[in-house]
Order: structure tokens, then C-alpha cells, then sequence
């Protein structure tokens, strides 16, 4: 099922579909073979990718996503938390053990506020879980660069708890409550991107723990950004791809029954 989700969700990121009904509408054209639905495919498709990587439908799709945790409360050290989780997705496995260092890429803030967070609760655990979700370099393991970034900077390696065998969030969540059998009463802070934490809350709470959710990594500013265009037409098709692969995720889990709303409670 790992390898299906993979595959499915290439072929039906919007920036591809455009791109084969291009690559499609090309070849009935040349061919002479439905001429006519060539040529609609064809400008369809590029239309597409001209319009919309400008206009921010991007933003109006990952939006809902990110306002239904924003403004949650900051965690304090009064508020009884047992341990932080960081999702991974924010290293680069490949490249890290390529050049033997870190390696992050836009989803960062998953790592700094975690750490920023694991300071300013001391007393708490620090799980990172993150394997790699790659059909390719499986083998190219970023857990360890993770912690030695995080005992580099001051985070005690008894404090550490490392999951690096899960390659999406359902395998997050259910590897990470085997690993540290969570308790009734034992609330753990969730740290992911903004646009994924309705998933993984709703995960993580299946899988036993209490979470306080705490999003970082926004795409947006508010509702304000629903009319913001893009500068550069990879932006917008990042932005689509990312929140239609989300929205999928969700409407997907709760098809299959595991999940039981869409949108998790706050």
C-alpha cells in the first residue's frame, strides 16, 4: 500500500496531470489521430500551468488547512507535557549523508521551533520520527545527523528518542507509540508543518497519544493571501500540489475509516 499511495499520489499531483494532457494533446496532434481533442488537450494543459502557477488557488486550497490549528497556545513548562514530537520531513537524508551534514529544506521550522521548544521545557522527552518516505535511497537514513544536530546545540541525548523506520504519517504515529507506549495523562506536543498537522493529529490520536498541536512551517499568512498572486509559476504548482496531496490524505483516511472526521477537534 506504501508503494500504490507513492505512486498514486505522483499521478495525481494537478501539475502532472496538466503536463500529460499536454504531452497527450501533442501526440494526437502529430499523429492526425483526434486532431481537434489534441489541440484542446494540449492548450488545456498549458493553460493550466500558465494560470493557475500565478493565481492563488494554491493558497484558497492549503488555508483551511492551516488556520484549523493557528493560534493554539504556546506550551508552557506549567503545562504538565511529558515530550515533544518533531515529524521528520524537514531532512534530507540522501544529500546529509552525501556530505555528511545536515541537510534540511523548507519545512525547517520543524526542526527549529522543536528544538526552541525542547529548551524552553527541559524536563520533557524529545522523540524526532522520521524515516525516509522515498520509493528510491530508502537506505539514506537522516536520524542520526538529526540528533547529532540536536546534541550539537544543547539537547541532552538522554532526552532524545529516535524512530527512523516510518516512511509516512500513519507508520509516524503507530512506530512512535511502540517506541514509547504513551500513558494515559501523558500529553506530548506535535510539531509538524501547519497544512499537516489536521492529519497527523488525528493519527497520533488514534495511535494513543494525547497531543497538543503546535504548527509551525506556514505557507500563508491568513485569509488575507486568498488573493495574493505567486511570483514564479513553480510556486503556485508547489502550493496546489502540496494541498490537494494533503486534502487527499485526509479525505482518503476518512474513506478507509481511520480517521473519523476530516478536521480533528482543537
Amino acid at each position: 500500500m506504501f508503494v500504490v499511495s507513492k505512486i498514486l499520489g505522483f499521478l495525481l499531483q494537478p501539475s502532472f496531470a496538466a503536463a500529460l494532457c499536454i504531452l497527450i494533446g501533442l501526440m494526437l496532434v502529430s499523429t492526425n489521430l483526434r486532431r481537434s481533442l489534441g489541440l484542446k488537450l494540449a492548450w488545456g494543459g498549458l493553460g493550466y500551468l500558465i494560470i493557475f502557477g500565478i493565481v492563488p488557488l494554491g493558497n484558497v486550497l492549503i488555508l483551511p488547512l492551516e488556520q484549523h490549528f493557528a493560534g493554539m497556545p504556546r506550551p508552557k513548562p506549567t503545562d504538565g507535557i511529558s515530550g515533544i514530537i518533531i515529524l521528520g520531513g524537514f531532512e534530507d537524508g540522501y544529500v546529509s549523508a552525501g556530505r555528511g551534514q545536515l541537510t534540511v529544506n523548507e519545512s525547517a521550522e520543524r526542526l527549529t521551533e522543536g528544538v526552541r521548544l525542547a529548551r524552553e521545557l527541559p524536563d520533557t522527552k524529545v522523540l524526532f520520527s522520521g524515516g525516509v518516505g522515498a520509493l528510491w535511497h530508502a537506505d539514506a537514513d537522516a536520524t542520526q545527523p538529526v540528533a547529532d544536530y540536536m546534541k550539537a546545540i544543547g539537547i541532552d541525548a538522554g532526552r532524545l528518542l529516535l524512530e527512523g523506520l516510518s516512511r509516512n504519517t500513519i507508520e509516524n504515529a503507530s512506530f512512535s507509540a511502540k517506541l514509547v507506549n504513551p500513558q494515559p495523562g501523558e500529553r506530548w506536543v506535535l510539531v509538524t508543518s501547519a497544512y499537516h498537522m489536521p492529519r497527523a493529529v488525528s493519527l497520533f490520536r488514534n495511535a494513543g497519544f494525547t497531543v497538543q498541536p503546535w504548527p509551525v512551517d506556514f505557507r500563508t499568512r491568513g485569509w488575507q493571501d486568498v488573493w495574493r498572486p505567486f511570483d514564479r509559476l513553480p510556486q503556485g504548482h508547489q502550493r496546489i500540489d502540496v494541498a490537494v496531496n494533503e486534502w487527499l490524505g485526509l479525505f482518503l483516511l476518512r474513506l478507509a475509516g481511520t480517521i473519523g472526521r476530516i478536521f480533528p477537534a482543537r
